[in-house]
Protein backbone atom coordinates (compact mmCIF):
# COMPACT_ATOMS: atom_id res chain seq x y z
CA UNK A 1 0.00 0.00 0.00
CA UNK A 2 2.69 2.45 -0.89
CA UNK A 3 1.97 6.21 -1.41
CA UNK A 4 3.17 8.79 -3.71
CA UNK A 5 6.39 10.91 -2.67
CA UNK A 6 5.06 13.84 -1.75
CA UNK A 7 2.54 12.20 1.09
CA UNK A 8 3.47 12.77 4.35
CA UNK A 9 0.61 12.19 6.14
CA UNK A 10 1.24 8.69 8.15
CA UNK A 11 -1.99 8.73 9.90
CA UNK A 12 -5.54 10.50 10.58
CA UNK A 13 -7.16 11.97 13.14
CA UNK A 14 -10.70 10.63 14.10
CA UNK A 15 -12.59 13.40 15.95
CA UNK A 16 -15.92 11.37 17.00
CA UNK A 17 -17.93 13.12 19.83
CA UNK A 18 -16.34 16.01 21.76
CA UNK A 19 -17.92 15.57 25.30
CA UNK A 20 -18.12 15.35 28.78
CA UNK A 21 -16.18 12.20 30.30
CA UNK A 22 -19.65 10.93 31.93
CA UNK A 23 -21.07 11.12 28.34
CA UNK A 24 -18.22 9.22 26.93
CA UNK A 25 -18.30 7.03 29.79
CA UNK A 26 -22.47 6.44 28.97
CA UNK A 27 -21.63 5.95 25.17
CA UNK A 28 -18.75 3.62 25.96
CA UNK A 29 -21.66 1.57 27.54
CA UNK A 30 -24.32 1.96 25.09
CA UNK A 31 -22.15 0.66 22.17
CA UNK A 32 -20.56 -1.84 24.07
CA UNK A 33 -24.30 -3.42 24.32
CA UNK A 34 -24.66 -2.89 21.01
CA UNK A 35 -21.89 -4.79 19.42
CA UNK A 36 -22.17 -7.67 21.96
CA UNK A 37 -25.90 -7.70 20.47
CA UNK A 38 -24.41 -7.70 17.12
CA UNK A 39 -22.19 -10.18 17.93
CA UNK A 40 -24.43 -12.33 19.74
CA UNK A 41 -27.62 -12.07 17.84
CA UNK A 42 -26.23 -12.71 14.27
CA UNK A 43 -24.23 -15.49 15.46
CA UNK A 44 -27.30 -17.30 16.96
CA UNK A 45 -29.19 -16.84 13.72
CA UNK A 46 -25.97 -18.22 11.79
CA UNK A 47 -25.19 -21.00 14.01
CA UNK A 48 -29.35 -21.62 14.32
CA UNK A 49 -29.64 -21.86 10.71
CA UNK A 50 -26.15 -24.16 10.17
CA UNK A 51 -27.76 -26.64 13.42
CA UNK A 52 -31.12 -26.56 12.69
CA UNK A 53 -32.22 -29.15 9.31
CA UNK A 54 -35.76 -27.65 9.23
CA UNK A 55 -33.93 -24.13 8.01
CA UNK A 56 -31.31 -25.92 5.62
CA UNK A 57 -33.69 -23.29 2.80
CA UNK A 58 -32.59 -21.25 0.32
CA UNK A 59 -34.08 -17.72 2.59
CA UNK A 60 -32.11 -19.10 5.89
CA UNK A 61 -28.97 -20.00 3.55
CA UNK A 62 -28.76 -16.62 2.38
CA UNK A 63 -30.00 -15.13 6.01
CA UNK A 64 -27.14 -16.56 7.59
CA UNK A 65 -25.00 -15.08 4.97
CA UNK A 66 -26.45 -11.69 5.44
CA UNK A 67 -25.94 -12.06 9.56
CA UNK A 68 -22.10 -13.05 8.79
CA UNK A 69 -21.82 -9.74 7.09
CA UNK A 70 -23.42 -7.62 9.48
CA UNK A 71 -21.00 -8.65 11.93
CA UNK A 72 -17.97 -8.35 9.39
CA UNK A 73 -19.30 -4.58 9.04
CA UNK A 74 -20.08 -3.54 12.54
CA UNK A 75 -16.98 -4.95 13.37
CA UNK A 76 -14.61 -2.78 10.44
CA UNK A 77 -15.69 0.34 12.82
CA UNK A 78 -17.38 -0.39 15.99
CA UNK A 79 -14.55 -1.64 18.17
CA UNK A 80 -12.31 1.38 16.95
CA UNK A 81 -14.95 3.63 17.65
CA UNK A 82 -15.60 2.46 21.50
CA UNK A 83 -11.45 1.99 22.20
CA UNK A 84 -11.05 6.08 20.67
CA UNK A 85 -14.05 7.40 23.15
CA UNK A 86 -12.25 7.55 25.98
CA UNK A 87 -8.93 8.66 24.16
CA UNK A 88 -8.32 12.53 23.41
CA UNK A 89 -6.58 11.75 20.20
CA UNK A 90 -8.43 9.43 18.28
CA UNK A 91 -5.46 8.17 15.63
CA UNK A 92 -5.71 5.75 12.77
CA UNK A 93 -2.23 4.79 10.43
CA UNK A 94 -2.98 5.51 6.83
CA UNK A 95 -2.98 1.78 6.22
CA UNK A 96 -5.86 1.15 8.75
CA UNK A 97 -7.56 3.87 7.52
CA UNK A 98 -7.17 2.24 3.77
CA UNK A 99 -7.89 -1.06 5.13
CA UNK A 100 -11.14 0.31 6.70
CA UNK A 101 -12.64 1.81 3.72
CA UNK A 102 -11.89 -0.98 2.25
CA UNK A 103 -13.73 -3.83 4.21
CA UNK A 104 -16.79 -1.23 4.46
CA UNK A 105 -17.26 -1.27 0.83
CA UNK A 106 -16.74 -4.71 -0.03
CA UNK A 107 -19.05 -5.88 3.25
CA UNK A 108 -21.16 -2.83 1.77
CA UNK A 109 -22.13 -4.48 -1.77
CA UNK A 110 -21.92 -8.30 -0.66
CA UNK A 111 -24.71 -6.99 1.88
CA UNK A 112 -27.02 -5.46 -1.06
CA UNK A 113 -26.66 -8.40 -3.18
CA UNK A 114 -27.56 -10.23 -0.73
CA UNK A 115 -31.04 -8.03 -0.17
CA UNK A 116 -31.67 -8.57 -4.08
CA UNK A 117 -30.98 -12.24 -3.72
CA UNK A 118 -33.45 -12.13 -0.71
CA UNK A 119 -35.65 -9.95 -2.95
CA UNK A 120 -35.70 -12.49 -5.69
CA UNK A 121 -36.14 -15.20 -2.91
CA UNK A 122 -39.11 -14.05 -2.03
CA UNK A 123 -40.54 -12.92 -5.12
CA UNK A 124 -39.90 -16.82 -6.48
CA UNK A 125 -42.03 -18.21 -3.52
CA UNK A 126 -44.68 -15.89 -3.51
CA UNK A 127 -45.00 -15.83 -7.38
CA UNK A 128 -43.79 -19.44 -8.15
CA UNK A 129 -44.42 -21.34 -5.45
CA UNK A 130 -44.78 -25.00 -7.73
CA UNK A 131 -41.35 -23.98 -9.37
CA UNK A 132 -39.40 -22.45 -6.08
CA UNK A 133 -36.95 -24.88 -5.13
CA UNK A 134 -36.11 -25.52 -9.16
CA UNK A 135 -35.03 -22.20 -9.68
CA UNK A 136 -33.38 -21.78 -5.33
CA UNK A 137 -31.76 -24.43 -5.99
CA UNK A 138 -28.01 -24.53 -4.51
CA UNK A 139 -25.89 -23.45 -7.07
CA UNK A 140 -28.00 -20.54 -7.45
CA UNK A 141 -28.09 -19.82 -3.61
CA UNK A 142 -23.96 -20.23 -3.70
CA UNK A 143 -23.89 -18.16 -7.14
CA UNK A 144 -25.99 -15.05 -5.15
CA UNK A 145 -23.38 -15.29 -2.34
CA UNK A 146 -20.14 -15.58 -4.92
CA UNK A 147 -21.19 -12.80 -7.02
CA UNK A 148 -22.11 -10.74 -3.92
CA UNK A 149 -18.42 -10.59 -2.91
CA UNK A 150 -17.10 -10.31 -6.76
CA UNK A 151 -18.99 -6.96 -7.05
CA UNK A 152 -18.53 -6.00 -3.36
CA UNK A 153 -14.37 -6.36 -4.21
CA UNK A 154 -15.00 -4.78 -7.63
CA UNK A 155 -17.12 -2.03 -6.32
CA UNK A 156 -14.18 -0.91 -3.49
CA UNK A 157 -11.32 -1.40 -5.82
CA UNK A 158 -12.51 0.74 -8.40
CA UNK A 159 -12.66 3.84 -6.29
CA UNK A 160 -9.84 2.52 -3.77
CA UNK A 161 -7.14 2.34 -6.59
CA UNK A 162 -7.62 6.24 -7.58
CA UNK A 163 -7.74 7.45 -3.83
CA UNK A 164 -4.59 5.23 -2.88
CA UNK A 165 -2.45 7.65 -5.26
CA UNK A 166 -3.92 10.58 -4.13
CA UNK A 167 -0.82 12.75 -2.32
CA UNK A 168 -1.69 13.28 1.65
CA UNK A 169 0.59 16.37 3.06
CA UNK A 170 -2.01 17.52 5.73
CA UNK A 171 -4.60 18.63 6.84
CA UNK A 172 -5.44 14.68 8.58
CA UNK A 173 -8.57 15.52 10.62
CA UNK A 174 -11.54 13.02 9.94
CA UNK A 175 -14.84 14.77 11.81
CA UNK A 176 -15.64 11.60 12.22
CA UNK A 177 -15.81 8.15 13.45
CA UNK A 178 -14.27 6.13 10.83
CA UNK A 179 -12.53 6.31 7.63
CA UNK A 180 -14.28 6.42 4.32
CA UNK A 181 -13.73 7.95 0.82
CA UNK A 182 -15.67 11.04 0.51
CA UNK A 183 -13.69 12.42 3.93
CA UNK A 184 -10.32 11.31 2.72
CA UNK A 185 -10.57 12.75 -0.78
CA UNK A 186 -11.46 15.87 0.52
CA UNK A 187 -8.13 15.59 3.05
CA UNK A 188 -5.78 15.11 0.13
CA UNK A 189 -3.01 18.25 -1.23
CA UNK A 190 -4.97 18.34 -4.64
CA UNK A 191 -8.05 19.19 -6.32
CA UNK A 192 -10.13 16.37 -6.00
CA UNK A 193 -13.36 17.16 -7.32
CA UNK A 194 -13.47 14.93 -9.95
CA UNK A 195 -13.04 12.24 -7.72
CA UNK A 196 -15.14 13.23 -5.07
CA UNK A 197 -17.79 12.76 -8.35
CA UNK A 198 -16.42 9.39 -9.39
CA UNK A 199 -16.78 8.11 -5.64
CA UNK A 200 -20.59 9.74 -5.12
CA UNK A 201 -21.49 8.39 -8.45
CA UNK A 202 -20.31 4.75 -7.90
CA UNK A 203 -21.56 4.54 -4.47
CA UNK A 204 -24.37 6.68 -4.95
CA UNK A 205 -25.72 5.12 -7.92
CA UNK A 206 -25.28 1.62 -6.74
CA UNK A 207 -26.76 2.30 -3.35
CA UNK A 208 -29.79 4.32 -4.53
CA UNK A 209 -30.10 1.64 -7.82
CA UNK A 210 -30.11 -1.46 -5.21
CA UNK A 211 -32.94 0.36 -3.04
CA UNK A 212 -35.19 1.22 -6.22
CA UNK A 213 -34.80 -1.76 -7.58
CA UNK A 214 -35.36 -3.37 -4.04
CA UNK A 215 -38.54 -1.20 -3.98
CA UNK A 216 -39.93 -2.55 -7.59
CA UNK A 217 -39.65 -6.55 -6.36
CA UNK A 218 -41.46 -6.16 -2.99
CA UNK A 219 -43.98 -3.72 -5.02
CA UNK A 220 -44.35 -6.38 -7.60
CA UNK A 221 -44.50 -8.80 -5.20
CA UNK A 222 -47.45 -6.83 -3.20
CA UNK A 223 -49.59 -6.45 -6.27
CA UNK A 224 -49.20 -9.83 -7.40
CA UNK A 225 -50.30 -10.83 -3.97
CA UNK A 226 -53.36 -8.82 -4.13
CA UNK A 227 -54.23 -9.41 -7.16
CA UNK A 228 -54.87 -13.10 -6.12
CA UNK A 229 -56.20 -12.76 -2.75
CA UNK A 230 -58.89 -10.21 -4.09
CA UNK A 231 -57.43 -7.54 -2.58
CA UNK A 232 -56.26 -8.73 0.99
CA UNK A 233 -52.76 -7.68 1.38
CA UNK A 234 -52.54 -8.69 4.89
CA UNK A 235 -50.70 -11.73 4.37
CA UNK A 236 -48.29 -10.32 1.88
CA UNK A 237 -47.33 -7.35 4.77
CA UNK A 238 -46.66 -10.00 7.47
CA UNK A 239 -44.39 -12.30 4.92
CA UNK A 240 -42.52 -8.86 3.64
CA UNK A 241 -42.32 -6.56 6.70
CA UNK A 242 -39.25 -7.52 7.94
CA UNK A 243 -37.44 -7.49 4.74
CA UNK A 244 -38.90 -3.84 3.52
CA UNK A 245 -37.62 -2.89 7.27
CA UNK A 246 -34.40 -3.61 6.41
CA UNK A 247 -34.14 -2.72 3.22
CA UNK A 248 -35.44 0.93 4.86
CA UNK A 249 -32.77 0.35 7.77
CA UNK A 250 -29.69 -0.42 5.60
CA UNK A 251 -30.53 2.23 2.37
CA UNK A 252 -31.61 5.46 4.21
CA UNK A 253 -27.93 6.43 5.67
CA UNK A 254 -26.14 4.83 2.51
CA UNK A 255 -27.90 7.42 0.46
CA UNK A 256 -27.84 10.28 2.30
CA UNK A 257 -23.83 9.43 2.90
CA UNK A 258 -23.21 9.13 -0.53
CA UNK A 259 -25.86 10.56 -2.54
CA UNK A 260 -25.68 13.88 -0.38
CA UNK A 261 -22.03 15.07 -1.15
CA UNK A 262 -21.05 16.74 1.91
CA UNK A 263 -23.92 16.07 4.98
CA UNK A 264 -23.17 17.99 8.07
CA UNK A 265 -20.90 16.16 10.05
CA UNK A 266 -23.27 16.30 13.00
CA UNK A 267 -25.51 14.04 10.49
CA UNK A 268 -23.22 11.97 9.68
CA UNK A 269 -22.25 10.50 12.64
CA UNK A 270 -25.98 9.98 13.02
CA UNK A 271 -26.25 7.96 10.52
CA UNK A 272 -22.79 6.07 10.98
CA UNK A 273 -24.62 5.14 14.28
CA UNK A 274 -28.27 3.67 12.16
CA UNK A 275 -25.54 1.89 9.86
CA UNK A 276 -23.10 0.09 11.60
CA UNK A 277 -24.81 -0.49 14.86
CA UNK A 278 -28.15 0.19 15.21
CA UNK A 279 -29.25 -2.19 11.42
CA UNK A 280 -26.67 -5.14 12.27
CA UNK A 281 -27.90 -5.20 16.20
CA UNK A 282 -31.69 -4.89 14.71
CA UNK A 283 -31.37 -7.35 12.05
CA UNK A 284 -32.15 -10.58 13.81
CA UNK A 285 -34.42 -9.14 16.68
CA UNK A 286 -36.57 -8.06 13.17
CA UNK A 287 -36.25 -11.72 12.02
CA UNK A 288 -36.58 -13.05 14.82
CA UNK A 289 -39.62 -11.64 16.11
CA UNK A 290 -41.41 -11.72 12.70
CA UNK A 291 -40.39 -15.27 11.53
CA UNK A 292 -42.30 -19.00 12.56
CA UNK A 293 -39.90 -21.00 11.70
CA UNK A 294 -37.16 -19.13 13.70
CA UNK A 295 -39.48 -19.19 16.75
CA UNK A 296 -39.68 -23.11 16.34
CA UNK A 297 -36.37 -23.78 15.56
CA UNK A 298 -35.17 -21.62 18.84
CA UNK A 299 -38.42 -23.42 21.02
CA UNK A 300 -36.94 -27.30 19.50
CA UNK A 301 -33.29 -25.56 20.21
CA UNK A 302 -33.93 -24.77 23.75
CA UNK A 303 -35.94 -28.17 24.11
CA UNK A 304 -32.81 -30.37 22.98
CA UNK A 305 -30.75 -28.35 25.52
CA UNK A 306 -33.07 -28.81 28.31
CA UNK A 307 -33.25 -32.61 27.76
CA UNK A 308 -29.57 -33.04 27.32
CA UNK A 309 -28.79 -31.46 30.48
CA UNK A 310 -31.78 -32.86 32.59
CA UNK A 311 -32.32 -36.27 31.30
Amino acid sequence: MDRPNDSVVSEFVLLGFSSSWETTLFLMLIFSLLYLGIILGNLFILFLVILDSHLHSPMYFLLANLSLIDVGLSSTTVPKMITDLPNKYKIISFKSCMTQICFIHIMGGVEMVLLIAMAFDRCTAICKPLHYLNIMNPKICVSFVITGWVIGVIHAMSQFLFVIKLPFCGPNKVDSFYCDFPKIIKLACTDGAKLEFIVTANSGFMSMGTFFLLILSYSFILVTVWKRSSGDLSKAFVTLSSHITVVFLFFTPCMFLYVWPSPPPSLDKNLFIVDFAITPVLNPAIYTLRNKDIKVAIKRLLKKIFYSRFC
